[in-house]
């Protein structure tokens, strides 16, 4: 079966460490584009967080926030916010300890407390702008997302809320906190019903352990050579680094372009 959409993280994918898009992977996305294919964001980041680099590849359709939040060509088709209710009680719970919670709405994000040191490093690794202060910004808007910022053996802490929301670590000091069940793969499928297209007809690529239900549902699932190790045994294949054309070579392995990269 042909491959006719192409779904790409952005860390670690198409962008690298320091946040930057490879030439040959601008190259890469032109020349998918100009086959026909249509290249889709699949991110846990926010859509205020890549509209940057959406221009600059031409890409105009995203799944965001881990699955939550999925928009093709401008147009909202789909959105799985967290209840209020279990905000609330990870609210109490991150309180108790005084862990430092970030709420990312549709159009926005604000921490619950003002210049915590988690905060400060998580966010800087991901260079984007730096949350404003609400700690009440949960109650008025819906909140797809969440950032918890504490150290992996603070993780037990949470045990008692894991049957109401999913925890993701992306950082040392940070996990995503995401509405039970989502994931990358649950936006994609969303999209593929909206496009009539079946998940055999899709190839995706990534890097992190939230790629890792997209690999298993596209056709074909891409592992970046810098990927995390966990991440391996849910890929076809793995192609060769970000910043050794390693989206360019996979999309000649999927038979998507022609030549050598």
């Amino acid at each position: 079966m042909a491959y006719r959409i192409v779904f790409f993280d952005i860390d670690g994918t198409l962008v690298n460490e320091e946040k930057e898009i490879p030439a040959d992977t601008l190259e890469a996305v032109r020349r998918l584009k100009d086959s026909g294919v249509e290249p889709v964001i699949a991110t846990g980041r926010a859509p205020y967080f890549i509209k940057p680099l959406a221009e600059a590849l031409g890409i105009d359709s995203y799944v965001c926030l881990n699955g939550a939040l999925v928009v093709y060509k401008g147009d909202m088709l789909y959105k799985q916010p967290l209840s209020p209710e279990t905000i609330a009680a990870l609210v109490e719970t991150s309180g108790r300890h005084g862990h430092s919670l970030v709420f990312e709405g549709a159009d926005a994000y604000f921490a619950n407390s003002e210049n915590h040191p988690f905060v400060t490093d998580s966010v800087n690794s991901l260079k984007v702008e730096h949350p404003g202060y609400d700690p009440e910004f949960w109650r008025g808007n819906e909140i797809y997302q969440i950032f918890l910022h504490c150290e992996a053996e603070d993780e037990p802490l949470y045990e008692e809320l894991l049957d109401r929301l999913r925890l993701i670590r992306w950082h040392p000091y940070a996990m995503d906190v995401l509405p039970p069940g989502s994931s990358k793969a649950k936006g994609i499928e969303a999209m593929l019903n909206l496009l009539g297209m079946k998940p055999e007809e899709a190839v995706a690529f990534g890097d992190g352990l939230n790629d890792k239900e997209m690999l298993e549902l596209a056709g074909l699932g891409i592992a970046m050579g810098n990927s995390t190790p966990e991440l391996l045994p849910y890929a076809d294949y793995v192609t060769a680094d970000v910043n050794d054309g390693g989206i360019c070579k996979g999309l000649v392995y999927a038979g998507l372009l022609d030549g050598i990269c």
